[in-house]
């Protein structure tokens, strides 16, 4: 029943081009229905129990909290998340998509956002990661249809290779300056059908709008490197946090590879 979380996606070169030239892609069919739907169930719960706002009134969120219920490394912790973060197929997606012939995980993360949830401010995730690579890439997963009032994601085209305003994390101030800086390039939103999932590059720029829906938008992601990517230099705060808990006994300019980096795809010889 759930031969779809580690069969092969065969990925097209006109879709490695597409993600390598825009940061990236949106595609059909990853999962089956009946997959989401066990994996779906059992994750909302995890996270349901987990929920470290669920006694914070919105009203009483900063902009942060207000965008999404956050609970991190769920493989850690359930053994269906494992199975579920453990995929295979999704692993080997990023792969090809990148280019890379491994793939480790860097992190998984839960992020559901409520009825009345606000937006999700501009930025890119690479900001709190001391990765050395630029082959870095989160699959977003949504575990039901997402129409444009439940806050699907959103991605400024080509903003993977601009490097201004990588300094700033989630804030009403990344919101307000990337934005103005993606003034002049294409902005791609669109609902997500059942069953699709939207990969892209650490650095890519995106967004997310509020929740405007009487249901909770619910989303796995997974965040997955390049293997042999090494460890960079910190250079903020969130370098230093991210390193304790996702790369515990590595080194900075030593290979990225703990407990905690599985390595889920390796390229076959052919």
């Amino acid at each position: 029943m759930f031969e779809s979380l580690h069969t092969p996606y065969p990925i097209t070169s006109e879709q490695q081009s597409f993600f390598r030239q825009n940061g990236y892609i949106r595609l059909k069919n990853v999962l089956e229905p009946e997959v989401l739907a066990h994996y779906g169930a059992a994750i909302t719960k995890f996270v349901l129990d987990q929920n470290p706002l669920k006694d914070v009134p919105m009203e009483e969120r900063n902009t942060y909290q207000k965008a999404f219920i956050q609970v991190i490394n769920l493989w850690r912790e359930d053994e269906t998340a494992r199975e579920f973060v453990f995929s295979k197929r999704l692993a080997q997606i990023v792969g090809d998509l990148m280019g890379s012939n491994g793939v480790r995980l860097y992190h998984d993360q839960a992020l559901y956002k409520e009825p009345s949830g606000g937006f999700t401010p501009w930025h890119a995730d690479q900001y709190y990661w001391p990765l050395a690579s630029p082959n870095t890439c989160t699959a977003w997963i949504p575990f039901q249809e997402t129409p444009l009032e439940m806050g699907p994601l959103a991605f400024a085209v080509a903003s993977h290779a601009v490097t201004d305003g990588r300094d700033m994390g989630i804030s009403d101030d990344s919101e307000r300056l990337i934005a103005e800086m993606m003034e002049n390039y294409a902005y791609d939103v669109a609902p997500f059908e059942l069953g699709e999932v939207s990969f892209h590059y650490g650095w890519t720029y995106h967004r997310a709008g509020p929740n405007n829906s009487n249901l909770p938008r619910r989303v796995m992601t997974m965040i997955y490197f390049e293997d042999g990517c090494k460890v960079a230099p910190f250079k903020r705060y969130e370098h230093e946090n991210d390193h304790a808990n996702f790369l515990p006994g590595t080194k900075v300019g030593e290979v990225a590879v703990s407990e905690m980096n599985p390595l889920l795809y390796q390229r076959s010889e052919p």
